[in-house]
């Protein structure tokens, strides 16, 4: 319990940070947005609405307590409202988030297969020039950048291939390339620790002798090696997990699909700082969460790991 209680707290206080922090550097951003939006001589406002408008914002009183308010609200689940469309945050990021998580739950899961398929191979590869060659694969998935590929994956299979259509495309076929845009450069550091774990694995006592046994390669990965190399991949899964919503972000942008990377797009172009943070601070709480998640599982999936953290009867 104390184990619990403890990484419980130490996940409030990351996320306290992560919320200061994200509210002091969008305060030190050059230009005021209400100012920028309601001093527009097009909108016929005088100086009485204007100042009025930026008390309802809560933009003129101090910078504490405006900091304090935020936390509150916070806190309440209330995100403030957004500059340029007058509605509550928490309400524009509820209706983009389903797109959005059904875009990082994807990718996720075909970057999980494509890192377990390439570990695998390697260990497999009947050939050492073939295993070398498949262990260079997550680097060179690494190096490519995620808007480059989503153009190029545009230019080959749409407008050269005609394979997904660009214009009135299903969910499914609106899917398959954001997808396959970002789950290659998830896959690259997961399958890097695949390997990894695979080969500190095969290198242990019980595996040498199952192989002076006659164990084949296969029956070794299967029983014993990836039960035992699963849990460093567990670690850095979840890290990779929470850094999905900001490739979202370039990923939406480039394919036009509305979501959490089309408001942070347009927040970020009309310095609409209340949306800002509250993007922010999902993509905090999400690392969070799942990264909180990961290590409460960690003793329950290696029991030796229970004397470490104190839960050992």
């Amino acid at each position: 319990m104390r184990y619990v209680v403890g990484r419980v707290g130490q996940a409030a206080l990351v996320l306290l940070a992560a919320f200061t922090l994200s509210f002091v550097l969008l305060q030190a951003l050059p230009g005021d947005a209400l100012l920028i939006k309601f001093e527009n001589p097009e909108l016929g406002l005088s100086a009485a609405q204007i100042a009025e408008i930026r008390q309802a914002y809560g933009a003129d009183v101090p910078l504490v307590q405006q900091y304090l308010d935020s936390l509150g609200g916070f806190l309440r689940g209330d995100l403030g409202y957004s500059v340029q469309y007058g509605t509550p945050v928490a309400t524009l990021l509820a209706d983009a988030l389903p797109s959005t998580a059904t875009l990082a739950v994807a990718s996720f899961a075909l970057a999980v297969v494509l890192a377990v398929g390439i570990a695998a191979l390697s260990y497999l590869a009947p050939f050492a020039w073939l295993r070398g060659l498949l262990r260079s694969v997550p680097s060179l998935f690494a190096a490519v950048p995620v808007f480059w590929l989503a153009i190029v994956l545009v230019q080959v299979f749409s407008f050269r291939l005609g394979l997904v259509p660009v214009i009135a495309p299903s969910p499914v076929q609106a899917l398959i390339l954001p997808v396959l845009a970002l789950a290659v450069p998830i896959a690259a550091p997961l399958a890097q620790v695949i390997v990894r774990s695979i080969d500190d694995v095969s290198l242990q006592p019980f595996v040498v002798v199952a192989t002076a046994k006659g164990a084949g390669p296969r029956w070794l990965l299967v029983r014993t090696i990836a039960r035992n190399a699963v849990l460093p991949s567990l670690t850095i899964a979840g890290v990779l997990l929470g850094e999905l919503i900001g490739g979202a972000v370039v990923t939406e942008t480039v394919f036009g699909r509305a979501g959490i990377g089309r408001i942070t797009e347009q927040a970020v172009s009309q310095q609409d700082i209340p949306v800002l943070q509250g993007v922010v601070l999902l993509a905090a709480t999400t690392f969070v969460v799942v990264n909180l998640v990961v290590d409460l599982l960690y003793p329950v999936l290696d029991p030796r790991t229970k004397q470490k953290v104190g839960l050992a009867a």
